[in-house]
């Protein structure tokens, strides 16, 4: 049994097409990520997935039961972070997760000590008597994730939930994410950080207005979008134009240039060892000195913009 299952989600407004036909899957205790440029549908689907949102057509599953013939069943096992901090600022840490306790019908007793349990788990046990008002933005994103913990979900859809943390805040998530993951639980992951995705997903879905352009690991992503690339970095910024020209002659591509690191795709034909060896003989012999040489296959940026033309951009608001 899939915990996460969807076949030919579709879902209009008006004459826009959100979700068109729309497929995915993840099995129990994994993350599925869902990446795709701004309007591709992410959302969406989320929303669809967590019943705030009824498709036009298609059938979904979450842990086995039909989103849309129970879905009460449905949110009882379902946590749902969104790309917003979902807090309470005028109340503190504790007081905001006794809230949601009670609300999903816990005793005073059994809230209060849900909420310590929880303080203590995303590291907030000394603000948790402060209003929210006064966190940080990652004490915030650490809260909104505790909060959608309160009923032990078996099921949490994650959508944006770094947008604006700092790249220490980011890791902390990535951690706790990480940690509940090992727990069993399953994970629906939406991000604009491509990084992100690469560190977390066990696979990932690739959407591009409404629809699934590919699927597969992030490795498996990077290699089905072309072979190996050829990275040089000179130790002389000077040098670049020079190391530009040897690269384009090794690997029979145009170069493209980035904070001091020229890189090319090796052309389909051509052997990457051969191409890395050239490069080497000329970068000798022309006695340019350089900090690093190397082969790899391409980013999952590149692999993103590959498969749909353009970047993941800024986080969407949508439909």
């Amino acid at each position: 049994m899939h915990a996460i299952r969807a076949e030919g989600l579709v879902k209009r407004y008006g004459r826009t097409t959100a979700l068109d036909g729309v497929d995915l899957a993840a099995p129990p205790g994994t993350i599925l990520g869902l990446l795709g440029p701004n309007g591709a549908g992410k959302t969406t689907a989320v929303r669809v997935l967590a019943t705030l949102l009824r498709p036009d057509a298609g059938r979904a599953e979450v842990a086995g039961i039909d989103v849309l013939r129970r879905p009460e069943r449905v949110r009882d096992l379902i946590g749902v972070t969104g790309q917003y901090a979902a807090v309470d600022e005028d109340l503190s840490g504790q007081e905001n997760l006794v809230l949601i306790a009670r609300l999903l019908d816990l005793s005073r007793a059994a809230a209060r000590h849900r909420a310590g349990e929880l303080l203590a788990r995303f590291e907030l046990t000394e603000a948790a008597r402060r209003q929210v008002k006064t966190y940080s933005g990652g004490m915030r994103r650490r809260l909104d994730l505790a909060l959608s913990l309160v009923g032990h979900p078996r099921v949490l859809f994650l959508d944006e939930p770094t947008t604006g943390l700092d790249p220490r805040s980011r890791g902390e998530v990535w951690s706790m994410i990480r940690a509940l993951v090992a727990e069993g639980t399953t994970v629906l992951l939406t991000t604009q950080y491509l990084e992100e995705a690469d560190r977390l997903a066990d696979e990932i879905v690739v959407l591009d207005q409404g629809r699934v352009v590919a699927v597969g690991t992030p490795s498996g992503l990077r290699a089905k979008v072309g072979g190996q690339t050829l990275d040089v970095r000179p130790a002389d910024p000077s040098d670049t134009d020079a190391v530009a020209k040897i690269v384009a002659e090794a690997t029979g591509s145009r170069p493209a240039r980035e904070g001091g690191l020229v890189s090319a795709p090796i052309e389909p034909g051509r052997s990457a060892t051969v191409a890395l060896a050239t490069a080497a003989r000329r970068l000798e012999a022309d006695d340019v000195a350089v900090t690093e040489l190397g082969l790899r296959l391409a980013s999952l940026d590149e692999a993103f913009l590959a498969l749909t033309g353009r970047g993941a951009g800024r986080p969407e608001v949508e439909k």
